[in-house]
């Protein structure tokens, strides 16, 4: 193996992101850590022009004095495409380190659903079936912000975005083939909304699962939830370091008045039993304690609205894997669980019943809702079959 020297100055990361803007496309990935952190820390860029033989680097970020500039110059060159696969967590770096996206942006694992490679398109199967290579998967849990990193872990490393030139072209041929590229459009564009990466502390609880109907429960989770994600976001470490889900779930049960009382909480951390984290939640029950009743949440059944039809969310399931399958794209990508539930509930104003996925899914679930069309099984397919008129009510 050819030894791999990476990018540590900002001249070198000028010279390649230089010859990138004068290709189509380039690809590109990052490792990071975030075990021990609220924002993930970047550790590693790696790049790859397009060509068989292209040139690939890696970028070192940590590199004393390296300015990553000339990369964010070309994330906003738009003649050539950024090609990342499961881009949310580097758009997610990128956009907090710089508020800066890739644009134009192209998401194999995105495009592969649409292109029928089903619920689960890993890079490692993308390899498999386009590259028709396999990857050593030896170095995939690693302190990528140790160093020097090991020839090894710099060979795992680039071969995440050199087999990801020969998955780009195919799938983009693939989409121009089937003229779905505005499908894959719709999901990068809500890749590349800030509003998909800020946390916002008001609606942390809503994050978390509990079958309490308390309003008084309610409140404290939420005030709980709230100074956890405020603290944890202010000193970047990780919200378990501040408060467990079990603890917090615990605490807003128990409400705790004193310190007294909060020591005796099972779950907490022991580093929560004082000082600031201590204070911090006794004055977030105290805040929910003094919510007037108008001012609590409701419980998520009164939040949505009309109770969930299940046997309707049943069939409405059918409906989604014969329509998915039938169109060969993932049925994740056009509506979750929680979007079937709420169209069985009434809901309307939801992207599985836009744009292509309407097209797709969601004009048959609403006439499927109204009662106009049937499901019908023969063998292995499930066909949709529209039935007559109802009869208009007598007066």
């Amino acid at each position: 193996m050819p030894e791999i020297v990476p990018i540590t100055t900002t001249d070198a990361l000028a010279a390649l992101c230089g010859a990138a803007r004068e290709g189509p496309y380039v690809t590109l990935d990052t490792e990071f850590l975030r075990e021990r952190t609220y924002w993930s820390k970047l550790c590693l860029v790696q790049m790859a022009l397009p060509g068989r033989d292209g040139p690939a680097a890696l970028i070192d970020p940590l590199a004393e004095g390296l300015s990553l500039e000339p990369l964010y110059e070309l994330f906003r060159h738009e003649a050539t495409v950024k090609v990342f696969h499961a881009a949310r967590q580097d758009l997610e770096i990128f956009w907090h380190e710089a508020q800066v996206f890739p644009r134009p942006l192209f998401d194999t694992q995105v495009a592969a659903m649409v292109c029928g490679f089903g619920e689960q398109a890993g890079y490692e199967t993308l390899v498999k079936k386009i590259a028709r290579a396999s990857l050593d998967k030896t170095s995939r849990f690693t302190d990528w912000s140790h160093r020097p990193l090991s020839e090894a872990q710099l060979h795992y490393a680039l071969a995440d975005v050199t087999h990801l030139r020969t998955i780009y072209e195919h799938l983009a041929a693939e989409l121009a083939r089937t003229a779905r590229h505005p499908w894959v459009e719709e999901e990068l564009a809500v890749l590349t909304d800030p509003a998909t990466y800020r946390v916002d502390p008001e609606t942390a609880w809503e994050r978390l699962r509990t079958r309490s109907g308390s309003a008084r429960f309610l409140g404290a989770l939420r005030e709980l939830a709230r100074f956890r994600e405020e603290f944890a976001q202010a000193r970047n470490i990780p919200r378990s370091r501040v408060l467990k889900d079990d603890a917090l779930l615990e605490l807003a049960s128990t409400r705790p008045a004193n310190h007294d009382e909060l020591g005796r909480a099972r779950l907490l951390l022991r580093e929560a039993r004082r000082g600031e984290i201590a204070d911090g939640i006794l004055a977030a029950i105290k805040r929910a304690a003094a919510l007037p009743p108008e001012a609590l949440p409701r419980p998520e059944a009164e939040r949505d609205g009309a109770p969930v039809n299940g046997a309707l969310a049943d069939l409405l399931r059918v409906l989604l894997k014969a329509k998915a399958e039938e169109a060969g794209v993932a049925q994740k990508l056009i509506a979750s669980a929680a979007d079937l539930d709420a169209i069985a509930a009434g809901a309307r104003d939801l992207p599985a019943l836009r744009g292509w996925r309407g097209e797709v899914f969601g004009q048959d679930a609403l006439r499927l809702c109204r009662g106009e069309i049937a499901l019908s099984a023969r063998g292995n397919a499930v066909r949709v079959v529209a039935l007559p008129p109802r009869p208009a009510a007598a007066d």
